[in-house]
């Protein structure tokens, strides 16, 4: 993992978009708003997930996966981070070659300024549910889950990786606090239904619960075949307050980080430390 630099104060950006089937129009307009952002300031800029493509069903997923040595999306991220000399976080790309079966990886890239990867996260909770109103989802039948928590060493401080349905996990977020992650992408394309109701609770609750800075890239709008996502790219700070929101449209979000202010609140509700074994429940 690495020790964490001196650095302690920075901007960070959150891009959100409204992304299609059409790669190529997808990676245009988020090139555009991580362009903007580092006009603003932004030193590590983050991505939604599905940032380059978003399939109106598991076939389309499939055949727009590529394996990572060759995937066209990820060049273009990794020379954008050199134009840009910023970190980015590419939320997810459909990665091939994981699966016997077909299925694929929905997989984070954490990308230096210098355009190297520097750290992944394959996705490992699956989103398999039926929603109100006729919303299916079976993400299970699709990808591959992981099986490995990362925290990767950036000169912005130890970021956690997870996302979007990890968010439900809290023990999760926990295991990368307590690993020394300072902040936690959650990169995402959280339905509209779920999102109204849970989004800004659970966001606000695993910063409160682990100290730590949040930042959530989000999707929004109507995708293929009128699947919706909430929107609203947030940014939380350690104590649990929104620091910036993305609202319902594309574009992005800047705010500080303070790196002090995470040892100042872990110290102040020490309970990483309290942790004890007990029986559960018979």
């Amino acid at each position: 993992m690495g020790p964490s630099v001196a650095e302690t104060s920075f901007r960070i950006a959150c891009i959100q978009v409204n992304a299609g089937d059409d790669m190529d129009a997808n990676i245009v307009a988020a090139e555009g708003f991580a362009r903007d952002a580092a006009k603003a300031g932004a030193r590590l800029i983050g991505f939604p997930e599905n940032v380059a493509f978003m399939a109106p069903d598991g076939r389309g997923v499939r055949e727009a996966a590529r394996d990572q040595s060759s995937h066209p999306a990820l060049a273009r991220f990794r020379a954008l981070a050199g134009e840009l000399e910023a970190w980015l976080l590419v939320g997810s790309l459909g990665i091939s070659g994981v699966d016997a079966s077909g299925r694929v990886a929905n997989r984070s890239f954490l990308i230096d300024a210098a355009g190297e990867v520097a750290a992944t996260y394959d996705k490992i909770h699956m989103f398999d549910v039926e929603l109100p109103g006729g919303e299916r989802y079976r993400e299970s039948e699709t990808f591959h889950p992981g099986a490995q928590a990362v925290v990767a060493a950036t000169p912005m401080g130890r970021i956690g990786l997870t996302i979007c349905y990890d968010l439900r996990f809290p023990y999760l977020y926990r295991a990368l606090a307590k690993a020394g992650a300072e902040l936690i992408a959650v990169p995402s394309a959280f339905t509209r239904t779920t999102g109204t109701a849970h989004w800004h609770t659970l966001l606000r609750a695993r910063a409160i619960e682990t100290g730590s800075y949040i930042f959530a890239p989000a999707q929004c709008g109507t995708h293929p075949r009128g699947r919706q996502t909430f929107g609203h790219a947030l940014i939380v700070d350690p104590w649990g307050e929104v620091i910036a929101d993305g609202g319902d449209a594309p574009g992005y979000i800047v705010a500080d980080i303070d790196l002090t202010m995470v040892a100042r609140v872990r110290a102040q509700l020490p309970s990483l430390a309290h942790d004890r074994d007990f029986t559960g429940p018979a």
